[in-house]
């Protein structure tokens, strides 16, 4: 089937001297031509500017149901749908911004950027919403907007994505029951949302999430057992490192290269304490980061150290100090892949809401004249 001339010359003249009613016809049976035709990219940009035109001089509730039936079409004009998507009136915007596939994130996020909380809730209940586009719905979005993203197992979430919504499910129990049913949830930053979350929504994802809750807290047992041997509770070994990279740190020598240093010798208390120092956390923190693959790349990342350094403290925590060529691969893979501005982010967190509670650990675990 092809778009005559007569046809489109019919439309023409509806739009420059028809009245609303013969406009509103028109505007129906174009778009009655588009969906059950089959046509050209040509001809469905052409019956796009022609149908934006008669939407243009249509009221909203005459949009609002060529909003409804342009959603779901395959090969709805990109030109009327983007205008639809940026309209006002959230009656004509919703149906688009929900269901149409045919936009791209670059214009989702436009939207996100330009238009109401209502045009983002509609976008959050999108079918399926790459990360990129969910970033922005978390950061922009309301608490309705946000919670409907944790609610959406089709939209994407980044760590940084994960790691805002933790921050604000601090004080809304319901956010924080929507994040810990994920499945997607990386195990640390569920972790951290057990952390921060209420003794009532705790209780809400050990019934249903039991397998997840039941892994960390195994994890953070074996972890604590294993840097027990490691380490000991007072060994004159970390007694000793803490003494001599503090000496470092005062003197301003410490840097990626100390760690790197200390890497190499497989010297893990001295690695263990320079990073505490230089990451501003708890020794027992980064004893259990360098214990976790993850979140040793991410405590790197968010220092900004090369991927050597990164690689040394790999090789320190693995049994027998050995990986092999695949996972390092992979590690590596992950490591560039890895944000500078999320790690930070994660770094922290791990410094706003752990410091004070591990540093009580240490004081506890440790004699108090070798505190640093």
């Amino acid at each position: 089937m092809t778009v005559t001339k007569s046809f489109l010359q019919d439309l023409d003249e509806a739009v420059l001297r028809g009245s609303a009613e013969a406009r509103e016809k028109a505007l129906r049976y174009a778009t009655d031509m588009l969906i059950i035709g089959r046509y050209s990219d040509d001809e469905i940009w052409t019956f796009g500017e022609i149908i934006g035109r008669l939407a243009d001089a249509i009221e909203i509730a005459a949009r609002a149901q060529l909003a409804e039936r342009l959603a779901r079409a395959t090969q709805a004009p990109i030109n009327v749908v983007n205008k639809l998507a940026f309209d006002d009136s959230i009656e004509v915007a919703a149906p688009i911004l929900q269901h149409c596939e045919r936009l791209d994130p670059r214009t989702l996020i436009s939207n996100i950027r330009t238009k109401s909380q209502s045009h983002l809730l509609a976008i959050s209940k999108r079918k399926s919403i790459p990360s990129v586009v969910t970033d922005e719905l978390v950061t922009r979005g309301n608490r309705e907007v946000v919670t409907s993203v944790a609610a959406n197992n089709g939209a994407s979430l980044s760590d940084f994505g994960f790691l805002h919504m933790i921050k604000r499910s601090e004080r809304d129990s319901i956010l924080a029951e929507h994040l810990g049913v994920r499945r997607d949830i990386p195990r640390q930053l569920f972790q951290q949302l057990i952390a921060k979350a209420s003794a009532d929504v705790r209780r809400k994802l050990e019934r249903e999430r039991p397998d997840l809750v039941g892994q960390i807290q195994t994890s953070i047992t074996e972890v604590a057992g294993s840097l027990h041997c490691k380490f000991g509770p007072a060994t004159k070994d970390y007694f000793d490192a803490k003494r001599t990279v503090s000496a470092r740190y005062q003197l301003g020598e410490l840097s990626e290269s100390s760690i790197l240093e200390y890497a190499r010798a497989h010297k893990i208390e001295e690695a263990t304490v320079g990073l505490s120092l230089l990451c501003s956390l708890p020794g027992n923190v980064v004893e259990r980061a360098l214990a976790d693959r993850e979140m040793t790349l991410i405590l790197a990342k968010a220092r900004n150290f090369k991927w050597e350094t990164a690689m040394a403290l790999l090789f320190l925590a693995a049994k027998d100090h050995r990986i092999n060529a695949r996972d390092l691969d992979s590690m590596k893979e992950e490591f560039a892949r890895l944000n500078t501005k999320t790690s930070q982010d994660v770094l922290s967190f791990y410094q706003d809401h752990k410091q004070a509670m591990a540093a009580q650990s240490d004081q506890r675990r440790l004699p108090r004249s070798y505190a640093i």
